[in-house]
């Protein structure tokens, strides 16, 4: 998952200042890590723990309280509250790759997506965005192509990955919803030759940068099997130990490769 995380940390510094195009330096001295990290290692640990997603959901965020939260989580994750959030927005999607590595039926990967989810995004867009980005992360390190990826995707979840980066980058405007992110995240993704493509295109978008990165980032490193140590070393720089410990720990018990 530090493909997913490189992206939220390289797009950090772009979140609200946008920059329309694929021109910027990698690793900006303002880079850090933001909401997208702390809660993809949430449910990472989770995973590992068998712990409930919520319950490290909060505990991460009680760990890490100033990251860029949106309010409505913030609201959620301080109430301790059981109630689920009605939300749609793509917090569920940023955090979800984990699940894509840890489960190997596609059937599974989507019912752990849907329960990672629903603590905090229960509304259907929350889930499904949460459910198409780990099935993505899933078909990609089992070697699936990318025109199958994007014709699974587009059959279930019903998203048009029918655009291109060029077509869509004009427009674009900050979208924090999954229905309004996740697509575009994919099709960064499926029009990258490798990872450092994928999160220069998802951030040349513009909007919520560091989310479409950290997810259009996630599926790379599960397609492209590997993250460069011009990539990881800086990311792993930006982390704290117990951030590259869960990191460590879940590579060693589920690896990337192919």
């Amino acid at each position: 998952m530090i493909g997913a995380i490189a992206g939220d940390i390289i797009g950090s510094v772009y979140e609200g200042h946008n920059i329309k195009s694929t021109d910027f330096p990698l690793f900006d001295p303002r880079c850090h890590f933001t909401d997208d990290t702390v809660l993809t290692l949430a449910i990472a640990d989770a995973i590992m723990t068998g712990e409930d997603y919520g319950v490290k959901l909060r505990e991460w965020y009680e760990l890490y309280p100033e990251r860029g939260y949106g309010s409505g989580f913030r609201k959620w994750a301080a109430s301790g509250r059981e109630t689920p959030r009605h939300s749609f927005g793509n917090g569920s999607a940023m955090r979800v790759s984990p699940v894509g590595f840890a489960f190997d039926t596609l059937k599974r990967v989507r019912e752990e997506a849907r329960k990672s989810a629903e603590p905090s995004h229960n509304h259907p867009e929350g889930i499904k965005g949460a459910q198409a980005v780990a099935a993505s992360v899933f078909l990609a390190r089992k070697g699936f192509s990318k025109p199958y990826i994007k014709n699974y995707i587009e059959s279930t979840f019903s998203y048009d990955l029918n655009r291109t980066i060029d077509a869509i980058r004009p427009v674009y405007r900050f979208d924090a919803s999954c229905q309004g992110s996740v697509p575009e995240a994919i099709i960064a993704f499926l029009e990258s030759t490798d990872i450092e493509g994928a999160i220069r295109l998802a951030i040349s978008l513009g909007g919520d940068s560091d989310t479409i990165a950290c997810i259009a980032g996630g599926i790379a490193e599960a397609y492209y099997a590997d993250v460069p140590d011009y990539i990881s070393v800086p990311v792993l720089r930006l982390l704290d130990d117990r951030q590259r410990s869960i990191l460590s720990t879940f590579k060693g018990m589920y690896p990337s490769t192919k």
